[in-house]
């Protein structure tokens, strides 16, 4: 996974599950002395989420998540700080017309209020809502989500860790339905500045050990540690006081950095919190990759860090996480893992050298390293992640860095 903070910092690895990175946000405000404490060294990685009593109405989706420690032993969650940042997205379709469009729900403290009140969003008469989750921790886990939300953290007490959603397949299989009436249409697939299909969130080009994680949502942090959603109303509102907090994703990777190095343009749908604005979404991108997506496919694999149970693959955690990203399940004892680490490689490898020209030239979220230097390093990081070296029978190839 990829984060995208609102400070610059060195690239890390967050809890073995993937890769974070810092993106330049709008300039950072003076400490104000009525400012929420300092966070520890070493923040608690592992956060909970108290969902909205009805999640997927329109009350709901306006209605703040709260951010608390799941163990308050292991130190406070705050929604500020980007080393513990949930954040949600959630997106709506028109079953009548088949327009797509999205929202992002926004998170605040336990017990705080937030600084702008959110946008009601206005939903069609039987709209389809699925709602996803994304965080910059380890462990983020759902609290008190109603059942008729479908909420999947995980299975049973083994969850995801940085990923979660509530009525995701209901929505894929609606939006589906959609486009096969003809009533959405999805972009067609564009051609990149290398002459070959640019990429989705399916392409082995692009993915890492846990692809299809987290969201595209970011929110504004006032210096008080209060939150707001970014909309362009609350830019204006609160001007320099406020700096945006992206999580990070490979959604995020895809749409901000790797599109615009190849001449390539994410789909995006109307904002329902933020009119006459458009963004992009994990489900845009999923639908985006379902339809578009090359062979050989990258489809969530057996070895995801995500998706083990007790360190050892699991088909039926795997086929959960997938069916949220509306993936198709495996059959009962498949493995994917050595076929999704070869492909990986060979396919990573080679586009890397096709495009680095155009990645050296590219900005990159870790500031000061070039976009092509970042997905080298993205991609050794992946190869260990996934226990490549003993399912391939080789050492990691990749070099730890590229200039």
């Amino acid at each position: 996974m990829l984060v995208v903070a609102s400070v610059a910092v060195p690239l890390v690895l967050v809890g073995g599950a993937g890769v974070v990175l810092a993106a330049t946000a709008p300039p950072a405000v003076a400490p104000d002395p009525a400012a929420a404490p300092a966070a520890p060294a070493d923040p608690n990685p592992n956060c909970s989420l108290i969902v909205p009593a009805d999640p997927l109405s329109a009350k709901g989706l306006a209605t703040p998540y709260q951010l608390v420690a799941t163990d308050r032993r292991q130190g406070a969650c705050h929604e500020s700080n980007d080393a513990q940042a949930a954040f949600v997205e959630a997106a709506v379709l028109n079953p009548a017309t088949g327009a797509v469009s999205v929202y992002h729900p926004l998170v605040v403290d336990r017990g705080t209020q937030p600084a702008a009140a959110p946008v009601t969003p206005a939903l069609p008469a039987g709209a389809v809502v699925g709602v996803w989750f994304g965080y910059n921790g380890d462990t983020l886990t759902l609290r008190g989500a109603p059942a008729a939300a479908k909420c999947v953290n995980g299975m049973g007490n083994s969850t995801f860790g940085q990923y979660a959603y509530c009525n995701a397949p209901a929505f894929f299989t609606a939006a589906n339905a959609a486009v096969t009436a003809k009533k959405l249409t999805v972009p067609a697939a564009q051609t990149a500045k290398d002459g070959l299909p640019c990429p989705t969130v399916r392409d082995f080009a692009v993915v890492d050990q846990d692809q299809s994680d987290n969201v595209v949502s970011s929110y504004l942090i006032l210096g008080t540690g209060r939150t707001a959603q970014d909309t362009a109303a609350n830019r204006t509102r609160f001007g320099n006081r406020a700096t945006r907090m992206t999580n990070g994703s490979d959604n995020g990777l895809v749409d901000r950095f790797v599109d615009p190095a190849l001449g390539c343009t994410a789909w995006t749908a109307p904002d329902l919190g933020d009119p006459g604005a458009n963004s992009p979404a994990l489900a845009l991108n999923e639908l985006q990759a379902a339809a578009n997506a090359k062979a050989p496919i990258a489809l969530v694999p057996t070895n995801d860090p995500m998706t083990l149970v007790n360190d050892k693959p699991s088909v039926a955690k795997t086929n959960l996480y997938r069916a949220g990203v509306d993936q198709p399940a495996l059959a009962a004892g498949a493995d994917t893992g050595r076929a999704y680490c070869r492909m990986m490689v060979a396919v990573q490898q080679a586009r890397l050298r096709r495009d680095r020209a155009l990645f050296r030239a590219a900005p990159s979220p870790d500031a000061g390293t070039s976009l092509y230097t970042f997905l080298v390093q993205r991609l050794h990081a992946s190869y260990d992640s996934l226990g490549c070296a003993a399912l391939l029978g080789r050492p990691n190839p990749i070099p730890a860095t590229a200039a």
